[in-house]
C-alpha cells in the first residue's frame, strides 16, 4: 500500500521544524540592540535565551559571553523560554520516533493509529514552542535595555516561529490518519451470505441403481421421475 500523502507532508515538515526550531533555541539573536549611547555606533547586541553577544559591524568582530549588567536573563518570558524550547525538542523527537513506527512505509499499510497518536505528539510539541516565541515578541520592547536604544527582533525570534509553524502543521496532517480509523469503525459490515443447502431428492419414483433404468427401459415403460436424481447416476 503506498503512503498516504498526509504521512508524507508530516514527515517532511516536521523535521524540518525541528532543524528551525533547534537554530533558533541556540542562536543568540532574538533581539538585537543597536544605536547604544556612548557606544560606537556601529556596535550591536544580539540577545537570545542563553547568551548575549556584541558585533562591530564594521569589523565584523565578534565576542559572546558578555555580562548580564540589566538583568536580561532574569526576566520570565526568558526564563519560559529557556525552559521550554528544550522541552518542545524533546517531545518532537518523541513524536518522529512514534510517527517512524506509525509510517512503516516497508510495511503493506500503515498503523494509523500510531501515526494519529504522532501527530497529537507534534501538535503539542509546536505549541509548546510558539507560546514562549509569541510572549517574548509580546514582551520584546519591556525587556531591559540602554535608554535611547533601537530594539530589533531576531533571527533566532523568526526562525522558532517557522519552525513552531511547521510542527503544527505536520502534526495536524499526521493526526489525519485518525480519519482513516474512524472511517473503518463506521464502515457497514456486510452479513454474511447463506450456505445453499442441497434439497434431498425425492426417494418416491426415483431410480435407486443403474440396474432399474436398463429393466425400465427392456419393458419399454416411462420415466418413473421426470428429473433425475444424483443418487440415479
Amino acid at each position: 500500500m503506498r503512503t498516504p500523502t498526509a504521512m508524507i507532508v508530516g514527515l517532511v515538515l516536521c523535521p524540518c521544524g525541528l532543524l528551525l526550531t533547534l537554530t533558533g533555541t541556540l542562536a543568540p539573536n532574538w533581539r538585537q540592540v543597536s544605536l547604544i549611547p556612548d557606544q560606537p555606533i556601529d556596535l550591536v547586541t544580539e540577545q537570545g535565551i542563553w547568551d548575549i553577544c556584541t558585533e562591530r559591524q564594521s569589523s565584523h568582530n565578534r565576542l559572546c559571553g558578555q555580562a548580564d549588567e540589566l538583568g536580561y536573563f532574569k526576566e520570565v518570558p526568558v526564563q519560559v523560554a529557556q525552559g521550554m524550547m528544550p522541552s518542545s525538542m524533546v517531545l518532537t523527537l518523541v513524536g518522529l520516533l512514534v510517527a517512524a513506527l506509525g509510517v512503516r512505509c516497508w510495511q503493506e499499510e500503515p498503523r494509523h493509529t500510531l501515526a494519529g497518536v504522532a501527530g497529537i505528539v507534534l501538535l503539542l510539541s509546536g505549541l509548546l514552542s510558539l507560546v514562549p516565541a509569541s510572549w517574548y515578541t509580546h514582551e520584546l520592547w519591556a525587556l531591559p535595555a540602554p535608554e535611547g536604544s533601537t530594539l530589533v527582533v531576531g533571527y533566532s525570534l523568526v526562525l522558532s516561529y517557522l519552525g513552531s509553524c511547521f510542527e503544527i502543521l505536520g502534526g495536524l496532517a499526521l493526526a489525519l490518519s485518525f480519519h482513516h480509523c474512524c472511517k473503518k469503525l463506521r464502515a457497514p459490515k456486510l452479513p454474511s451470505s447463506p450456505v445453499l443447502e442441497a434439497e434431498p431428492c425425492p426417494t418416491t419414483g426415483a431410480y435407486r441403481n443403474p440396474w432399474d433404468v436398463l429393466e425400465d427401459e427392456r419393458h419399454g415403460q416411462q420415466w418413473r421421475s421426470t428429473l433425475p436424481c444424483d443418487s440415479d447416476l
